[in-house]
């Protein structure tokens, strides 16, 4: 076959966004963002999907909600694993939990997050510690510990992927004020800077992690704040495309980093904001 025509018929394209038969883990995937990431990669073929998060009722209930779902590869399955991911101790339990019923791991969402609104003058240390050692620590350490499985089945040709969650609020300046959120905003930007250079580290190991950065989506852990600044018909009203996140967002980028179409990927952060970003930098 001339060079041309493999051009033009690309390699396997057809199944270039599928995820079937992979096994992956949601941090932070009982709610909100994970949970939506989460029905995004069992609905795109994904054969298990590990839900953790502190709150083990949680968990139960949003993987009923995932195995409920109706147009998922037959014999999927979402399983819940509860772990408190501040604590290494528990981090480890969970990987061995998860090694129970899989000898690999193909991607890693490590979502698990918090965070506070104080000010300046008061803002508690406790509190900036819970934000940095969830946001920033857990995550180094999650990806350590599920580095073994996440190599286990990942040539060069077919690397595993590991995705954190980042925010806008890692890229500029977040909120302030009264409510401000300065370990929030400083544990994004630590996480983002993390992801790339684990996304050096981990690539000739046959890991590519990448991070997404988003915008306000209307979750449990944003309505406070959304409320705050207005509610959502304000903020929507300030991006260019006039809407907030939607759980489609998500699922459908985290399925495309997790997808060989993007195992070309790595060390990148991506802003799903609608172009907030871009619109705040306007005189």
């Amino acid at each position: 076959m001339s060079s041309a025509k493999q051009e033009v018929q690309l390699q396997d394209f057809e199944t270039i966004f599928k995820l079937d038969g992979k096994v992956a883990v949601v941090t932070g995937g009982s709610r909100g963002l994970g949970l939506n990431a989460a029905s995004g990669l069992l609905q795109a073929g994904c054969s298990k999907v590990y839900i953790t998060s502190r709150k083990a009722k949680a968990c139960d209930e949003a993987v009923a909600a995932l195995n409920a779902l109706p147009n998922k590869r037959p014999g999927a399955v979402a399983i819940s694993v509860p772990a408190d991911s501040s604590k290494i101790s528990e981090i480890e339990r969970l990987v061995a939990e998860v090694a129970k019923t899989t000898d690999h791991v193909d991607i890693l969402f490590a979502n698990a997050g918090a965070t506070w609104g104080a000010p300046f003058e008061t803002h508690p240390e406790s509190a900036f510690t819970k934000v940095m050692d969830l946001n920033v620590k857990s995550v180094y350490y999650t990806v350590q510990k599920f580095e073994p499985l996440l190599k286990k089945k990942a040539p060069i040709s077919d690397p595993s992927k590991v995705i954190v969650t980042g925010s806008v609020a890692g890229l500029v300046i977040g909120t302030l004020g009264e409510n401000a959120t300065f370990a929030y905003s400083a544990s994004k930007a630590a996480v983002i800077h993390l992801a790339k250079n684990l996304a050096v580290e981990l690539g000739p190991r046959g890991i590519i992690v990448n991070a997404i950065a988003p915008g306000f989506f209307p979750t449990k852990m944003a309505s406070g704040l959304v409320e705050l600044q207005g509610g959502q018909a304000a903020l929507a009203a300030e991006v260019p495309n006039r809407r907030l996140g939607h759980p489609e967002d998500i699922a459908g980028l985290v399925v495309f980093l997790a997808s060989r179409a993007a195992s070309h990927i790595n060390g990148a952060v991506i802003a799903t904001d609608g172009g907030s970003l871009l619109s705040r930098g306007r005189l």
